[in-house]
């Protein structure tokens, strides 16, 4: 379960449902799983009227694990519109691709939220440090806690999918070699 955790202190108070007109997240989001899903849903809670979220692309892929074998830009960004649509109908969904780590999170001056995992906090300070140079509103970050994966106890990650797919492909290769 995703939980939201103000700033990242341990136990403080949750912003209630709605706080924000409009609120930036980014990520992958390849192979959109329980996490991902928790994640985007909790955010589109915290907003009401537009939540934007940048997917990576470009040079923000490659140093991902099996990063060849990454969805196409074009069906991540679907797949995260349709999830947040049919978890809050009534939001303005922006889905932009980014090449960098701030994407529209440094331009969009009229953003009140960011909303980050544990592990991405350090960025949400990097966009605020980027966002007062350019004379920008600070944004409030807020921390989702990510899903921990069922067999590990590890975070839910693409990259563990990623593995099992590329794992999977290796094995059925080597199959195909023994006939």
């Amino acid at each position: 379960m995703a939980t939201l955790d103000h700033h990242s202190t341990p136990n403080s108070s949750i912003s209630p449902p709605n706080s924000y007109s409009a609120v930036v997240l980014g990520g992958t989001f390849d192979r959109l799983h329980d996490g991902h899903r928790q994640f985007l849903k909790a955010s589109a809670g915290l907003t009401r009227d537009r939540i934007v979220v940048g997917v990576c692309d470009g040079p923000m892929l490659v140093s991902k694990q099996y990063s060849n074998l990454i969805q196409p830009i074009e069906q991540r960004m679907k797949n995260v519109e349709d999830y947040i649509k049919s978890v809050k109908p009534e939001l303005v969904v922006q889905v932009e691709p980014i090449v960098d780590p701030y994407g529209p999170s440094i331009i969009d001056d009229n953003l009140e939220a960011i909303i980050v995992s544990k592990e991405t906090y350090p960025g949400g300070l990097s966009v605020n440090k980027k966002r007062a140079e350019r004379g920008l509103s600070q944004l409030k970050i807020e921390v989702v806690d990510l899903v921990p994966e069922e067999s590990t106890g590890d975070k839910l990650s693409s990259t563990a999918l990623r593995r099992i797919e590329a794992n999977e492909k290796e094995r059925k290769l080597q199959l195909e070699g023994q006939f």
